[in-house]
């Protein structure tokens, strides 16, 4: 996956069967149904794929306890389905989660078993395993440093676990292979229009050389979550709110807090979320949070009750109490919730599922929904499109595709932080063993090396050092003081690589360091 090669692509074709505006999980999802059925696909990302709320999850790839307790049998039905088959065709990025509950009230254990119960049986054959009731001292097995006053017993079930933007690069990748055409730091400027106002494409600022290009295509796809607001204002003079962008924040922490390969899941916190302290890449992942944002930002800042509120929450569940000093990144994504038909509502019941919409100009725009039924909603998006684009009928093919680097999870070793290039891996450590110096650490710290910066800028589409190490190696979330020290040796790769001068690097460190502050709390920017 070349930049050279799909800017040359998008140059050498008339016109497309299918245009898709943003780059995140949905987005790339449906380029990679509409290329492997086959359709002319162009995808058309303004700054880097994943680059907002794809990057910034859970990781869980999950069927929703929660709307289980909402009712909402059908969406969590989906949801299990999609989460079983994200493990077959992405098996080196999606793995088996356990999570326990503690409970601190003599009901909570027989309430919740019945529950999860109900959560297994929907999954089926798909299921990943059976969420038992277990006695307090097994929870205290499980969880070494769980809070012991108070702790009746727990219960323990399954869901799944991954890397989110490792995993949108890798549909990027497929959906290259599969004869799509990618292309990142592309933004639409302007939608065309013929003389009947119906959308016949879009004009595209390529954002590294300032060059216009028109790009006329049958069906015209909105994937661009949280930005979708402004994509319709090109759509339409006359406009109402699609979406309302919900916050959610995560605080990371050294394995230490929570030395267990078991999730810790909170099922009602003091505002009636759940929360979750989840093991990820050698850290703890401890969120979220769900509060509403006036206007979207590509850069989303943790708010300092959010903070608090994780921290006070993490505190009372966890015997090693962390503090603000203990927090190694903070990482804050808006999710594009469904707009409320009537105002008012809170952002518990605005609709997590998904929902598409053509507009009179035959716009398709999606809103809504979640990284694990990402497949699900691209298939009916492609749907959408055969019909209001006047597409050649074709089905869908993703449901057994596997997707690039996809791997046997049980052939895998996890203890080797490369596990997530699953069938790549190989090729990774031949650049180690080809160019020595790629052998070298991105940071002392941390086992990442040069090879896989080179491996992200060569093969992955990488421009930039936010590219890199936010989410093709993810130090940034892991631990954003290192990745500020490694900032300059990335960006010197990236220049030699790339051709870039002096006065880039110094540019592109300075850019790194600006967006790496709202990773960390204030008092340490």
């Amino acid at each position: 996956m070349k930049h050279s090669e799909q800017l040359s692509k998008l140059k050498n074709t008339p016109k497309w069967d299918v245009i898709v505006i943003g780059g995140g999980a949905s987005g790339l999802g449906t380029a990679l149904d509409a290329a492997s059925r086959g359709y002319k696909t162009i995808l058309i990302e303004a700054v880097d794929f994943a680059k907002g709320t794809s990057s910034r999850s859970t990781k869980l790839v999950h069927g929703g306890v929660r709307y289980l307790e909402q009712g909402d049998v059908h969406l969590v039905r989906e949801a299990l389905k999609e989460r079983g088959l994200m493990a077959q065709n992405a098996g080196h990025l999606v793995k088996n989660q356990s999570f326990v509950i503690p409970n601190y009230n003599w009901w909570g254990g027989s309430f919740y078993t019945i529950g999860l119960t109900i959560y297994d049986w929907l999954a089926g054959r798909l299921s990943l395993g059976r969420s038992k009731y277990i006695s307090k001292k097994k929870t205290i097995e499980m969880l070494p440093t769980v809070e012991e006053k108070g702790l009746v017993s727990g219960v323990i079930y399954h869901d799944g676990q991954f890397d989110d933007s490792r995993l949108a690069i890798n549909i990027a990748q497929t959906a290259v292979e599969k004869g799509a055409c990618l292309l990142n730091y592309a933004k639409v400027v302007n939608l065309l229009k013929d003389d009947k106002n119906q959308v016949i494409g879009v004009q595209v600022l390529d954002q590294e050389t300032g060059e216009l290009h028109e790009i006329k295509g049958s069906a015209i796809i909105n994937a661009t979550g949280v930005f979708t607001n402004a994509i319709m204002k090109l759509n339409d003079k006359v406009y109402k709110k699609y979406i309302v962008p919900s916050q959610g924040i995560h605080l990371v922490f050294d394995r230490s807090f929570l030395p267990s390969d078991h999730a810790l899941m909170i099922p009602k916190t003091s505002d009636g979320r759940v929360l979750f302290a989840v093991p990820w890449h050698n850290r703890i992942v401890v969120g979220t949070t769900d509060t509403l944002i006036k206007k979207q930002s590509l850069e989303p800042i943790a708010l300092e009750s959010e903070i608090e509120f994780v921290l006070e929450t993490a505190q009372r569940f966890l015997a090693k109490k962390p503090t603000r000093a203990d927090v190694l990144s903070v990482f804050a994504g808006l999710r594009p919730l469904a707009a409320p038909e009537e105002e008012g509502k809170s952002t518990k019941e605005v609709s997590r599922s998904h929902k598409i919409i053509v507009s009179e100009t035959g716009l398709i725009t999606i809103t809504g929904g979640k990284w694990t039924t990402y497949r699900k909603i691209s298939e009916d998006i492609i749907d959408k499109a055969i019909s209001v684009g006047k597409l050649a009928k074709r089905t869908c093919v993703t449901e057994h595709l596997p997707i690039h680097g996809n791997q046997v999870t049980n052939t895998l070793d996890r203890e080797n932080h490369l596990y997530i290039y699953g069938s790549d891996i190989p090729k990774i450590v031949a650049l180690q063993l080809s160019e020595p110096e790629l052998r070298e650490k991105v940071h002392p710290d941390h086992e990442f090396t040069m090879a896989e910066v080179a491996w992200a800028i060569r093969h992955e589409m990488a421009r930039t050092v936010d590219d890199v190490l936010a989410r093709r190696v993810r130090l940034l979330f892991l631990d954003a003081r290192a990745a500020i020290q490694s900032s300059e040796k990335v960006a010197r790769l990236i220049a030699k690589e790339l051709g870039h001068d002096e006065a880039w690097v110094t540019r592109e460190i300075s850019n790194f360091r600006e967006i790496s502050k709202g990773f960390l709390l204030p008092e340490f920017q």
